[in-house]
């Protein structure tokens, strides 16, 4: 089966901080950093049950810092030579070696990073970390290399500007001139930094005068170009450059040590013709070694998809558009132009709306508010069958907009200083912290990214863009909403992102184009909203209309089968009226009575409007203190107000420990889950209300024991809010 992949993208120095401290521009010992053996297996599940296939842990190979590790025999970096007190993590001081920073044990890092990439894993994802072969830090020396591996810049001639052998650039007989950059407040003290003959900056900047908006604190990788030359740039590849062994040689170490993919820093600093060296060495060897490309130039895509890359941001394109339509500065409708630019290499783009360099949705530099990135995720993860990435934290709202220290304010979570991300600590360590919102926003995301492997159609499918069709309809704004269509064999998605504040109503045109370039029959069907579980019966008829209502800042994503008049959505016949609160609280009292007792769900319960009754079998009768706790938790579940949400699988794609032996025999093959928050999931098609804070309090009546069957029969009612 084909996978569509979601990256979930880790700085792994913050993820698992959980000092809240903060000081601007604070040491180790203040705030604190976060550690490989954070993401056990709980943490891990959890990241997985959110649609991720890939994890990008950011940060793990040894890069420039101001804290001292010397007692471990790792050399210390000049703080005027360091960006931030922790450092950039694309300053890398030795490529055979893990960030100290990341681990419990210093001595033992590396065992430390292998275990993570085996728990990793074992959680059912795949490992990608940074691969920077651009520039290096000013002080690099590798102290990790194996036996017999020579550094880079050993052997190097430092009396020349350019040697296609040597792997760095020099300023022969000039010293490194830092007089332009301002000395920051963790540097007062430290002795001067001397750097003769000076090495050229990474930023391909080639004198020894570098600016303070320059990559002072790096310095360039020689791959055998000469920027300098007096023709103009020249290519020095026969025989094959010192750098371009040695960097290769670094890919296959990592490679070997179970890292699944690279996501190669500015790679088109980088010439192609080295990119099809190392990665077709390193596929030879390790086949399914994905490579993602860091190249914000649309002119060199192709090139460099030829030269062994399997994905490439598609920053310049996608991101800035679809950035774009949020803040209203473009059209909803100016979509279509950026995928159709890369259409016939669409494959192999990268879709994502935040990563460590762009500006956080949620904060006061992009849209101040989370919510309106949901259409721009629905686009981004469900328009064609292309990867898609999210920044941890971005599934909570995290804002962003913190100073930090080196970072500033700027709407970016830092990647320079030691910090805890306030969204990340609360949705993996302290849960109970989050706002209804924040739960409500990471229920959604969770949703969006399941969708990319659970159904067929976004996996695999075809795709239809609608807009062409709606461009001239007083019933749909193309500046506001972006439609399209996706199928695979008889199931067919019908996609439509509100990037409006308001809700609308409005009718989404399918021309007859779509009926013949998809095989779409003119027939009525049942569609069913995967968001909400809502259904609707629609007309399908060539160059006709299906009336949509869709609230602000959303959207909807109605499924239907062509093979299917009516769609078996509704999962078996059902001629109960529940009392939505009672049922609702049935669902969270047996999952209180599992995680407090072990017990399974009940199979005996009536549930009433006035009083409802449970049975469990447990292992000894309750004493009234544990019969206590029962209501006390569950009064504080419903306080919490935990979103009520529903998602449709086939019975293929059912979470683990989703059991389906209370389903009736009659049962379909398409199931609605019911998740009240991340607490409980189960499938039913009763009703149930929106949120927790809808049952009320919940008031324990009595309870009964049976000794002989030890069954414990609880009698409770809901007294509504």
């Amino acid at each position: 089966m084909k996978t569509k992949l979601v990256i979930y993208q880790i700085l792994t120095r913050t993820f698992g901080n959980r000092n809240l401290t903060r000081r601007a521009y604070g040491t180790l010992e203040e705030n604190g950093a976060g550690k490989m053996n954070d993401f056990d297996g709980k943490v891990l599940q959890r990241i997985h049950d959110l649609g991720v296939t890939h994890l990008w842990f950011t940060g793990i190979i040894r890069h420039a810092t101001c804290t001292d590790y010397s007692a471990f025999g790792i050399p210390c970096q000049n703080p005027r030579v360091v960006k931030g007190r922790a450092g950039s993590p694309y300053a890398i001081t030795d490529y055979y070696d893990i960030d100290p920073d990341i681990a419990v044990d210093v001595d033992a890092r590396m065992a430390e990073f292998e275990a993570l990439v085996g728990r990793t894993h074992a959680a059912g994802m795949k490992v990608l970390m940074d691969f920077v072969p651009n520039h290096v830090a000013r002080q690099y020396r590798s102290i990790a290399r194996p036996q017999g591996v020579e550094d880079l810049g050993e052997g190097d001639d430092t009396g020349k500007h350019f040697d296609a052998q040597n792997n760095f650039y020099y300023c022969p007989g000039e010293r490194l001139d830092l007089s332009s950059i301002s000395e920051s407040e963790y540097a007062h003290g430290a002795g001067p930094y001397e750097e003769f003959p000076a090495k050229c900056t990474g930023n391909d900047r080639f004198d020894a005068h570098p600016q303070q908006n320059d990559w002072y604190e790096t310095v360039k990788l020689n791959y055998g170009v000469d920027y300098c030359d007096a023709g103009g740039r020249s290519c020095h590849y026969n025989p094959v450059p010192s750098t371009w062994k040695k960097m290769t040689d670094i890919l296959l170490f990592w490679a070997a040590k179970g890292v699944d993919g690279f996501r190669c820093d500015m790679a088109e600093m980088v010439p192609h013709e080295f990119w099809a060296y190392a990665t077709r060495q390193v596929k030879a060897l390790y086949p399914e070694t994905l490579f993602i490309g860091e190249v914000y130039d649309p002119g060199q895509y192709r090139m460099y998809v030829e030269s062994g890359f399997d994905y490439l941001y598609d920053k310049v394109g996608m991101y800035d558009c679809i950035r774009g339509v949020i803040c209203d500065q473009r059209p909803a409708s100016s979509i279509t132009r950026e995928w159709q630019q890369v259409d016939d290499i669409r494959d192999h783009m990268l879709y994502f709306l935040e990563n460590h360099d762009e500006q956080r949705i949620a904060s006061d530099f992009f849209a101040d508010n989370p919510w309106k990135g949901v259409p721009g995720m629905i686009v981004s993860a469900l328009l064609q069958q292309n990867p898609v990435m999210v920044y941890a934290g971005q599934e909570f709202g995290e804002r962003g907009m913190d100073k930090e220290g080196f970072s500033g304010r700027d709407g970016r979570s830092t990647i320079f200083d030691y910090w805890t991300c306030e969204a990340v600590y609360k949705g993996f360590f302290h849960r109970d912290t989050l706002t209804t919102d924040e739960k409500k926003l990471s229920l959604v995301y969770q949703g969006i990214l399941r969708f990319c492997n659970r159904e067929k159609a976004v996996r695999e499918g075809q795709t239809f863009d609608l807009m062409y069709a709606n461009n001239q309809s007083y019933q749909f704004n193309p500046r506001r909403q972006f439609a399209f269509l996706r199928k695979a064999d008889d199931e067919v998605l019908l996609v439509v992102a509100n990037f409006d504040d308001r809700r609308v109503q409005i009718s989404v045109t399918v021309p007859a184009h779509a009926y013949d370039f998809l095989g779409l029959p003119e027939q009525e069907v049942e569609m069913t909203d995967l968001l909400s579980g809502f259904t609707k019966t629609a007309e399908l008829k060539r160059d006709g209309q299906i009336a949509l209502d869709v609230p602000g800042n959303y959207g909807r994503i109605y499924k239907f089968n062509i093979k299917k008049k009516t769609v078996e959505y509704v999962l078996n016949s059902h001629n109960k009226e529940e009392f939505p609160p009672a049922h609702t609280a049935e669902h969270l009292l047996n999952q209180v009575m599992f995680r407090l007792f072990g017990a399974a769900r009940s199979t005996n319960a009536h549930i009433e409007r006035k009083k409802s009754k449970m049975t469990f079998i447990l292992d000894h009768k309750p004493d009234r203190k544990e019969e206590k706790a029962i209501e006390d938790e569950m009064n504080r579940l419903i306080a919490d107000d935990l979103p009520v949400t529903f998602e449709l699988v086939d019975r293929d794609s059912l979470p683990e420990g989703v059991s389906l032996d209370r389903l009736p025999e009659d049962a379909s093959e398409m199931l609605r889950l019911v998740r009240i928050g991340d607490y409980d999931v189960c499938p039913c098609i009763g009703r149930h209300v929106r949120s927790t804070a809808q049952i009320g309090r919940f008031e324990l009546l009595g309870t009964n024991w049976d000794e002989q069957k030890h069954a414990f029969r609880i009698r409770f009612k809901v007294i509504p809010a």
